[in-house]
């Protein structure tokens, strides 16, 4: 029986195409104005190698090393700039100058759905492989959060897909995983981990050409959606 519902933050609380978009303008732009011209090719490629060693970074499991500091010095390697310089770019460009965008592309719904999910008695948490507390604050979404987890987290210290972080949700909760609902919006990421410890899972968005997900999960199309679905008995508390 459901009594909780973790959510995804990234593409899931918000729509990241748009805010992709508004960065890009603020990007080139900020950058122009602000420093010479030369040196935007240089950040460009430093925001893209850490992204692209992110990605790569999912299939280590649960390294020795801490993920916190393995995401900066494999990306500056990448790009072949300092530690420091690359951690500066990403921390600026990456954490902090998109916040103020995030109220702009939360997700229609969302702050109704997590009210009555709390007015209901559910618990709420928020699991992602970024820092997730600003951006909760930022949305106005934190206070019926009760968890807030993020994959570089020492306790943590594994990307999606590996199921470390449901894990740690389950046991602050209390909670066998089949007592949690675990929402997101890439099934190939979200409901693969999910499906490891048995955790059930909601993937908001139209499916794709190529959605054919072995992993198990039902499509939603909207956060209202999945209110729908949990009110209906669908997933009963």
């Amino acid at each position: 029986m459901i009594q909780a519902v973790l959510f995804d933050v990234d593409g899931t609380l918000y729509h990241q195409g748009p805010l992709r978009i508004l960065m890009a303008g603020e990007l080139a732009a900020g950058a122009w104005i602000r420093d010479a011209p030369w040196r935007v090719p240089r950040l460009w490629r430093m925001l893209s190698a850490f992204r692209r060693v992110r990605e790569e970074l999912r299939d280590l499991g649960r390294p020795a090393e801490p993920l916190a500091r393995l995401q900066y010095t494999r990306a500056a390697e990448r790009a072949r700039v300092g530690v420091g310089d690359m951690q500066a770019a990403v921390e600026e460009w990456i954490y902090r100058r998109p916040l103020k965008y995030l109220p702009r592309v939360v997700r229609g719904g969302t702050a109704e759905v997590l009210s009555r999910l709390s007015a209901r008695g559910f618990r709420i948490g928020a699991f992602s492989d970024y820092p997730v507390t600003a951006k909760l604050d930022a949305m106005g979404l934190r206070t019926p959060i009760s968890l807030e987890l993020d994959a570089t987290s020492e306790r943590v210290n594994a990307f999606k897909p590996h199921p470390r972080g449901l894990e740690v949700a389950c046991e602050v909760w209390r909670l066998a995983p089949s007592d949690v609902l675990y929402v997101g919006d890439r099934a190939e990421i979200d409901a693969r981990g999910a499906a490891v410890i048995g955790m059930p899972c909601a993937i908001l968005g139209s499916p794709g050409a190529s959605d054919t997900s072995p992993w198990p999960h039902v499509r939603l199309r909207g956060m209202r959606d999945l209110l729908v679905y949990i009110e209906r008995g669908e997933v009963s508390r």
